[in-house]
């Protein structure tokens, strides 16, 4: 490994642990066992720490209640791990300006985009190795399309010439593919 790629490992490592997560985070837990909702234990504790999502006071007042939450513990092809969880209050979500997303669903609306991510989560880094592959333009359009996922956060550059996908952004990214899917 040469000294650029050990550079990039370790502050891919020190911006994991400094948010917080392993740096060579543990599988996803499994569901608890016996448990009578077993497919739902992640909504059964979400509804057991929020009261009032049962048709309680919020309800009946008329307010936005309830919350969003999603985590997920990751290992890549490439050995990477990566561990995460947000959530926020659904009042919250509905006050915040949604047009301000806009620009990070943008990015994410182009299939050759959609298909650089992959890649870049499966180990190919740096344009030269983009470029290799079949379908996916000029070096002057992977370009182009680096710059669109970088500006709207779905990128950076890990090291000179090599790109990755921000640790705190991988499990909302395979979030958002998963949402997306019928």
């Amino acid at each position: 490994m040469d000294l650029e790629q050990r550079v990039a490992e370790l502050e891919r490592r020190l911006a994991a642990l400094e948010a917080g997560r392993s740096a060579d985070a543990p599988a996803a837990p499994e569901a608890p066992a016996g448990e009578p909702d077993e497919d739902f234990w992640a909504l059964q504790e979400l509804k057991r720490r929020l009261p009032g999502l049962d048709g309680g006071a919020t309800e009946a007042s008329g307010e936005a209640g309830g919350a969003v939450v999603f985590t997920g513990a990751v290992r890549l092809p490439t050995g990477e791990c990566y561990e995460w969880q947000w959530g926020k209050l659904t009042s919250a979500l509905l006050a915040v300006n949604w047009a301000d997303a806009s620009d990070a669903f943008a990015a994410l609306g182009h299939p050759v985009r959609l298909r650089l991510l992959s890649e870049v989560l499966g180990g190919c880094r740096t344009v030269a190795e983009l470029a290799e592959l079949d379908g996916l333009g000029t070096t002057g359009q992977i370009y182009h399309h680096l710059r669109q996922l970088t500006a709207a956060g779905w990128l950076h550059t890990a090291a000179r010439g090599q790109y990755e996908v921000p640790p705190p952004r991988v499990v909302p990214l395979l979030v958002a593919l998963t949402a997306a899917r019928p």
